[in-house]
């Protein structure tokens, strides 16, 4: 059968073995995506826990698994390596010995900057087949059971693409991102983690901080009985798993730090004009504020 002068028959999907290390909410879905729009063919799964692997295999996710990613990489053309921050670097000092040269490498890592510092100390360079991304999607669930098909589609993916990186592999990442409906832009390394740290990093600090704080008062639990919608949507991001939000944190400390020093200045401004009562101060902060957040563009 052929179609516009092109063999169906022969047709194959961008990518036939897909490798993913961390079978959690984003590797899943992100097999999900690839497996609806018909671009995968295998697709092999590696992580630590065994029953959430066996249950991705249920699930039609992946359709074989590994615990050792050196064994789950062989003859894989794409290696998505979608573990936490600070899983990143052992994984891909695994890896090394056991990726074919034409094997293309990303990551889903929130911070760009400890990544590429990872695979430069493993590699002693930046390989031309990694191409460093991170999609901006997600949800407080984690686990392959969480995962769907449709959590990138209307999102943002950035990629991080650095001047080692192959036209080629980069091109490749592209395309597969852009597949799951997701909007993929390009982006400097220091820009991406300076602009992260403020738009998702600190919002995830404060949340953290406000619930711990909250939780250790002695009529704590008359507090959070009556909390209203706004406590809760607010805070509703204390949820995420803490170990990949302490694995964020420590990764972008720097950029982090500044954001934090920022708003903690800008907190006591507003702390100093409560005391003084300085209503017009009070006011303009918060009508500033209004005006911002009624003309931002948010999904």
């Amino acid at each position: 059968m052929t179609c516009c002068g092109v063999d169906m028959a022969m047709a194959q999907p961008l990518i036939q073995r897909l490798c993913i290390i961390g079978v959690g909410l984003i590797g899943g879905s992100l097999a999900r995506a690839l497996r609806e729009a018909g671009e995968v063919g295998e697709v092999v799964g590696c992580g630590r826990g065994e029953d959430n692997l066996q249950a991705a295999v249920r699930l039609g996710v992946v359709d074989r698994y590994e615990t050792n990613p050196a064994c789950a990489v062989v003859g894989a053309d794409v290696v998505v390596v979608a573990v936490p921050l600070g899983a990143i670097g052992p994984v891909l000092r695994t890896l090394v010995p056991h990726l074919s040269p034409t094997t293309v490498i990303t990551d889903v890592g929130s911070a760009k900057g400890s990544v590429v510092a990872d695979v430069e100390r493993i590699y002693g360079m930046v390989p031309p087949n990694f191409v460093p991304g991170h999609p901006i999607a997600g949800t407080e669930q984690s686990g392959v059971e969480a995962s769907f098909a449709t959590l990138f589609r209307g999102r943002r993916v950035i990629l991080t693409p650095l001047a080692e990186t192959s036209a080629t592999a980069h091109e490749l990442i592209q395309r597969m991102w852009g597949l799951t409906g997701a909007e993929v832009i390009d982006m400097g390394v220091c820009h991406h983690d300076a602009v992260l740290a403020a738009t998702s990093h600190l919002p995830h600090m404060l949340a953290y901080t406000l619930v711990d704080t909250l939780a250790r008062l002695d009529d704590r639990a008359e507090i959070f009985r009556y909390a209203a919608g706004g406590f809760r949507d607010f805070t509703r991001i204390a949820s995420s798993d803490p170990q990949m939000w302490h694995d964020i944190c420590v990764a972008n400390r720097e950029q982090l730090l500044k954001m934090i020093a920022l708003f903690s200045t800008d907190l006591e401004r507003l702390a100093g004009a409560i005391r003084s009562e300085n209503h017009a101060e009070i006011l303009a902060i918060f009508q500033r504020a209004k005006r911002a957040r009624d003309n931002l563009y948010l999904e």
